[in-house]
């Protein structure tokens, strides 16, 4: 009798209709745009924007949101080291499935440790992994605080709050870039149309 979850008896089964075919129907390619950066410096605002910008050129898309995802599939991790590392590697493997679904994932989070992104990166195909960096200072994001949680951190109410007192490991090869013009955060529009871009001239936006 075989135990459930022994590796030895599980294995993968191929369905007649794969990547290719729901890429051709969609008329676009499955890829994972994954934002990164501090707590306040935009992500989810980009996401949005992104996906709407996305929907309005008839593309699909779907948002894996950090905190929308720790209500459900990851509520139960914490914030320790490696319940960080867990909670990345399960949003890498959802964003793995919606980009081989065809989709333009687009996923939102702190994720401060190079190596669960670049881990991430390792589980997508053909360069289908494009890692959008809000390099926002620190001054900035703690300015907005729309959570409240650097006054938090700050008070000490909080431990192992990126960018206060656990560290953020930025992108040494992104991508794409996404920092302040002339001391100004660039409106969501033209961030978001930066990344519209960038996805444009790789060839997702369409399926040829």
């Amino acid at each position: 009798m075989s135990a459930i979850g022994n590796g030895t008896n599980i294995f993968w089964h191929e369905c007649p209709v794969g990547k290719s075919e729901r890429q051709k129907l969609l008329d676009q390619k499955g890829c994972v745009v994954w934002i990164t950066g501090l707590s306040g410096s935009g992500k989810s605002t980009l996401a949005c924007s992104l996906s709407r910008e996305l929907h309005a050129k008839g593309k699909l898309s779907y948002v894996l949101d950090g905190d929308n995802l720790r209500h459900g599939l990851n509520k139960d991790l914490g914030f320790k080291f490696e319940d960080r590392t867990e909670n990345i590697r399960r949003v890498g493997e959802v964003a793995k499935l919606f980009a081989d679904a065809g989709l333009i994932c687009i996923a939102s989070l702190i994720s401060p440790y190079r190596k669960d992104r670049d881990a991430c990166r390792a589980m997508l195909p053909d360069l289908s992994f494009i890692e959008v960096y809000m390099n926002m200072p620190l001054e900035l994001c703690e300015e907005r605080d729309a959570k409240g949680l650097y006054k938090l951190a700050r008070a000490k109410k909080i431990k192992g709050f990126t960018g206060i007192d656990d560290p953020y490991e930025p992108p040494l090869n992104c991508e794409i870039e996404l920092s302040l013009q002339d001391g100004v955060c660039p409106p969501p529009g033209t961030m978001s149309g930066r990344v519209v871009t960038y996805l444009e001239e790789k060839g997702f936006l369409e399926d040829k």
